[in-house]
């Protein structure tokens, strides 16, 4: 298991890391916080990038599958979105994506949060952590977080 992160810088993987035996299912997180990062490490497309942003469920959708192709991992989650303090690419602060790909499953997710950058960030790694459970089979699609705007 993997992650791409960009508005979460890290913490997602920190929060994983932090799981004692965490190094038994954990490979690795890219922290990809500029738009040249995602496209020449993860290989998000440059079209994708240009047309339809960095905020975007086509680029949270591309940082999940590249990092499963750049870590060897079966299954990769991802975060892009806008922590704040101002808009970016168009999309309000708390406009937040979550990517997940793995074996039968790619899909992104968007959630809007409210609250002050620290609040957006802790808000995104447990959307995160809710998608990637639940594309594990960790939980059923009426889990709390899945679909709701925390």
């Amino acid at each position: 298991m993997g992650s791409a992160e960009s508005l979460t810088g890290g913490a997602l993987s920190a929060t994983i890391t932090a799981v004692p035996g965490a190094s038994d299912v954990w490979r690795g997180a890219v922290v990809a916080y500029h738009a040249d990062v995602k496209r020449d490490l993860l290989g998000v497309p440059a079209h994708v990038l240009d047309e339809v942003g960095a905020v975007s469920p086509d680029t949270a959708l591309a940082m999940a599958q590249g990092t499963r192709a750049r870590l060897g991992v079966d299954i990769a989650v991802s975060t892009t979105g806008v922590a704040g303090p101002r808009a970016h690419d168009g999309r309000e602060v708390g406009t937040v994506f979550i990517g997940v790909a793995g074996p039968g499953i790619a899909r992104a997710q968007e959630f809007t949060f409210t609250g002050d950058r620290g609040a957006i960030v802790r808000r995104s790694v447990d959307a995160a952590l809710t998608v990637f459970l639940s594309a594990m089979g960790g939980h059923t699609a009426e889990a709390p977080g899945i679909g709701e705007q925390l």
